[in-house]
């Protein structure tokens, strides 16, 4: 076999296993993005739902290409009223319906300073409700604009999609 001849064969060959390598590379790289949550929508992600705004957000995520899985029917009082910081409100009351597709928990952080956490639910199975709930930070005595974080949650109780809902905290005393 001539010089050439060799030298084709070894680059070949190198060709080859570098081909093989990227295709074994990709394979797995897809294999690890396959299993990792997509970053929800910055944009959505940002948006708080209220009174004002529902119809508008609806529309906006009827008109959205991608919706994340998961489907969610909020029911709670949007209102909530505590004698103290201490005490558990008499209107607070958030339920999962029954005809929801997932479990939920919630945290309810300030709107002003989102890294206050106030409240941590327990998770809520479909047709489970909670009431009478007492915050987990005393507040004093005021109106507080609040961002209430839902986590729709599989099986495992991994969170696959948020919804957020503005809510007021009121502090009487």
């Amino acid at each position: 076999m001539s010089k050439k001849a060799k030298a084709a064969i070894v680059i070949g060959s190198v060709v080859i296993i570098a081909l093989l390598a990227t295709v074994i590379v990709l394979l797995l790289r897809g294999k690890e993005d396959a299993g990792q949550a997509q970053e929800p929508d910055k944009e959505m992600r940002a948006t708080v739902v209220n009174e004002d705004n529902a119809e508008q957000v609806v529309e906006e995520m009827a008109n959205r290409e991608y919706i994340e899985p998961g489907f969610y029917n909020a029911k709670m009082t949007n209102e909530w009223h505590f004698k103290n910081g201490s005490e558990a409100s008499e209107d607070a009351y958030v339920a999962n319906d029954a005809g929801n597709t997932n479990d939920v928990y919630f945290d309810i952080v300030l709107a002003e300073d989102e890294s206050k956490v106030i409240y941590k639910s327990p998770v809520i199975p479909r047709g489970g409700e909670i009431d009478g709930i007492k915050l987990d930070e005393v507040l004093s005595a005021g109106t507080y604009e609040c961002v209430m974080i839902y986590h729709l949650v599989d099986a495992d109780q991994n969170t696959i999609s948020t919804v957020r809902v503005g809510l007021t905290v009121i502090v009487e005393s």
